[in-house]
């Protein structure tokens, strides 16, 4: 059994704290964008397109805005909607948290096709490379909030639960490593196996990893205690399952586009 003790702030300077959450979101990016660059000119040639692998700079600006705002907007409209309407001038609070994996998901397929009607580049080309490096990034994040002792699981009786001490003196599941794993670690090798391939065709990556990442999202909703403003929805499902049974629903739609879109 292991006691968290862990200090979310790395470096405490004074004037400036440097949070292991903070550094997450910054190297996630820093590691995404590198790792989209290899797969770009990896993939470019095989799929007979044109694009400047130095663009891919500019889109990193694209996502960075997107995150910040669909993230933030997710978690006001999908986690805590009641509270900001009391409270509007708190959801520009970024740095009390609250961010929503969904939302920020939502902001970077608009931010996405944006650019891409922008520089005249296939949208879902650009959607598999984000596919693709977004583990990376997600993982990071998933430790943070280990780190940080947030989103934390129920309570159990397993040998490797971890106590929470600011949540209380309970043993529970560390579901923030469950996410870590599944939807950074094998999301991550299950997309980048497949794109890798001489067979692979563009909007794979996209709608697998709706589809896998809303099952990862899913079983580990199973461990992870719901949000306390929110509870159970129906006295059933969790907004982090809802929403995710949603994006498993959307991935079987752009499977069935493409495959239709295959037959003629």
């Amino acid at each position: 059994m292991y006691t968290h003790n862990l200090d979310p702030v790395l470096i405490d300077f004074g004037f400036i704290l440097i949070r292991w959450y903070s550094l997450a979101y910054i190297f996630g990016i820093i590691l995404g964008w590198w790792w989209g660059k290899k797969i770009i000119n990896y993939i470019s040639k095989d799929i007979n397109l044109k694009f400047n692998v130095k663009e891919f700079d500019d889109l990193i600006t694209y996502l960075i805005i997107s995150i910040i705002f669909g993230g933030r907007l997710g978690y006001v409209i999908f986690y805590n909607l009641d509270y900001f309407i009391d409270n509007p001038f708190d959801i520009i609070k970024i740095w009390e948290g609250g961010m929503s994996f969904h939302g920020a998901l939502i902001g970077i397929i608009i931010g996405t096709y944006l650019f891409s009607k922008k520089k005249g580049v296939p949208t879902y080309f650009l959607l598999d490379i984000i596919a693709c490096v977004s583990p990376i990034g997600i993982f990071l994040g998933r430790l943070a909030n280990f780190i940080n002792g947030e989103l934390v699981g129920k309570v159990t009786t397993v040998s490797w639960g971890v106590i929470f001490p600011a949540i209380d003196s309970l043993p529970r599941h560390p579901s923030q490593l469950y996410e870590a794993m599944l939807e950074g670690v094998v999301l991550f090798l299950i997309l980048n196996n497949l794109i890798f391939k001489r067979s692979y065709k563009m909007g794979t990556c996209s709608y697998l990893f709706l589809i896998y990442y809303g099952i990862f999202r899913i079983i580990s909703e199973f461990f992870r205690q719901p949000d306390p403003q929110l509870g159970y929805l129906f006295n059933f499902f969790s907004m982090g399952t809802l929403l995710s049974f949603l994006m498993i629903i959307a991935g079987l739609v752009i499977l069935n586009f493409f495959r239709k879109k295959n037959e003629t």
